[in-house]
């Protein structure tokens, strides 16, 4: 009788303190992380403690230099805004913690609890942990995995005798590994008078059913033979069966120094953002590319990506540049004008702007679907004003995109410093690059690059090609997983499968093998829209 009255005595003045007296880490407060969303409780408590955020898992595991491609899981990734992780990550002994927290939770209980359920809650409670750890330290006696120890999933075969590890890197906790969806780009191609064919053949090697084409044959071509590609496009039964590949009817002039590829590449923009939803990265080619590698093996290695990278080869270091393009003043006339001729110079001269840093580079490029929803539907003023300034800019594709990626809060740390392209420049660089042949074969496999440019019409090279690296025939599309016909004498492709199942080629390790040049600790962030 005495034992029960003192037990209700403390019992109640246990409650009157407050959880502090119970469990003093309950009373912590939440950290506050520093994009200054609520924290995880900290303090005290062991079991929160050793939990942390997706990118403080990252900021711990990728200081590791044996993990050659952390970075895609965590280091190279500045903004998470619209892609979910590309990695799962969990504790192995998640099921043990929950437990713990629970257990922790008793004290609460017992102060309020009639005596004679005391004994038994507590002595179930311990049989029920120690059986848990058992259970645990049995299945995991044969390798200790900590926090930090990862899981290879490799984005292809290993090379026999190859020790790299060349993956995405996750937490070893299932054996079965959930791959992630294969992406959707989206290709604008364009071209001029005489580009038409050849733009068929470009397009016939791009082609996979999860892609978008939009082809802008510009206004200097003909009107018959911008029918005719319509023609094309509308008499193909695959395209037909898809319906993802468009052409622009309402056709621009486009003069490669001036301002109006720019609006041409916009308009595109804005036209493939209507027609579809759901891709991911926008590549411009002209007529003049040709693929190096397959769209599976593209894929494949898009895949292993996050979704807010923007491929584009770009520099402060203008040089030559700010008095050869950015002071002088130029007029294109086919913005106003029913003709394509070449630019207008005036004779007044501007200074180089301080509002803004100008950059250079490419004019070729992979951008996220999300930067360009910045350029044509943005939320705020400094694409319109770059493109006002660069109107009247020397060689403007070289620069518009660059200027506004590096000089946006949102997206400067997204920017991978390379174009996916093998080009042949003289020395030093001229207007345009120099024609590929069968001499540049072994550079441009060896590069590594999804493209290459510039091509003449016809040229043996192309052959050779789609004969050694796309394993494409005349006429033919270039055959993947979702090519599943049989009929000899057929094009495979005729027949589509699953357009999510990807076969990836040697391509795709040539292509892995560049990516992990550019996202290189050495590569990747010092190359990050640096001024100089």
């Amino acid at each position: 009788m005495e034992y029960s009255k003192n037990f209700e005595r403390k019992s109640r003045a246990l409650s009157a303190r407050g959880t502090d007296a119970l469990a003093p880490w309950a009373a912590q407060p939440s950290t506050a992380r520093k994009d200054g969303k609520p924290g995880t409780l900290h303090g005290l408590d062991p079991l929160t403690s050793s939990k942390f955020s997706v990118n403080e898992f990252w900021d711990r595991i990728c200081v590791k230099p044996r993990r050659k491609l952390c970075m895609l899981g965590g280091t190279m990734r500045p903004s998470l805004r619209d892609s979910p992780p590309r990695v799962k990550y969990s504790f192995k002994n998640q099921r043990a913690m929950d437990v713990l927290k629970k257990i922790t939770q008793v004290p609460f209980v017992l102060a309020t609890m009639e005596r004679k359920w005391m004994f038994p809650l507590v002595a179930s409670t311990m049989i029920s942990f120690v059986l848990l750890l058992l259970a645990t330290f049995s299945v995991g006696s044969g390798e200790h995995h900590s926090a930090g120890d990862v899981s290879v999933v490799p984005l292809l075969p290993a090379r026999e005798g190859s020790h790299s590890q060349n993956a995405l890197e996750i937490i070893a906790e299932d054996p079965a590994v959930e791959l992630p969806p294969p992406p959707r780009l989206a290709y604008l191609i364009s071209g001029t008078k005489g580009d038409g064919l050849r733009m068929q053949r470009t397009l016939q090697a791009l082609y996979h059913p999860r892609n978008y084409y939009l082809l802008h044959l510009d206004l200097e071509a003909p009107p018959r033979e911008r029918l005719d590609l319509a023609r094309y496009v509308k008499r193909e039964v695959v395209f037909k069966q898809n319906e993802n590949v468009y052409v622009v009817g309402k056709a621009n002039f486009v003069t490669y120094r001036g301002p109006t590829m720019i609006a041409a590449t916009l308009h595109g923009a804005a036209i493939l953002l209507r027609q579809a939803k759901d891709w991911d990265w926008f590549i411009n080619l002209s007529a003049a590319d040709y693929p190096l590698v397959t769209q599976d093996d593209l894929l494949h290695v898009f895949s292993y990506l996050p979704r807010d990278l923007n491929f584009i080869e770009h520099t402060s270091d203008i040089g030559w540049k700010e008095f050869q393009r950015a002071k002088p003043i130029i007029i294109d006339p086919g913005l106003y004008q029913n003709k394509k001729t070449e630019i207008f110079w005036a004779t007044q001269r501007r200074a180089v702007p301080t509002a803004f840093r100008l950059f250079t580079g490419s004019a070729w490029f992979a951008l996220t679907r999300s930067f360009m929803e910045y350029c044509t539907v943005g939320w705020e003023n400094l694409p319109r004003t770059l493109l006002m300034y660069y109107t009247n800019f020397v060689s403007s594709p070289e620069g518009y995109f660059h200027t506004v990626l590096c000089n946006s809060q949102e997206f400067r740390n997204t920017t991978v410093n390379h174009d996916l392209h093998y080009i042949k420049w003289d020395t030093p660089p001229k207007q345009h690059p120099n024609s590929l042949t069968l001499n540049d074969m072994p550079n441009m496999t060896s590069s590594g690059a999804a493209f290459a440019r510039k091509f003449d019409i016809g040229d043996p090279v192309l052959d050779k090609i789609d004969e050694t690296l796309l394993n494409r025939k005349k006429g033919r599309f270039t055959p993947g997983g979702w090519c599943i016909g049989s009929r000899p004498g057929t094009d495979p492709c005729a027949l589509r499968g699953d357009h999510s199942l990807l076969r990836p080629g040697p391509g795709a390790r040539r292509f892995e093998d560049l990516v992990l040049r550019l996202l290189s600790p050495t590569s990747f962030r010092t190359q990050q829209c640096v001024s100089v």
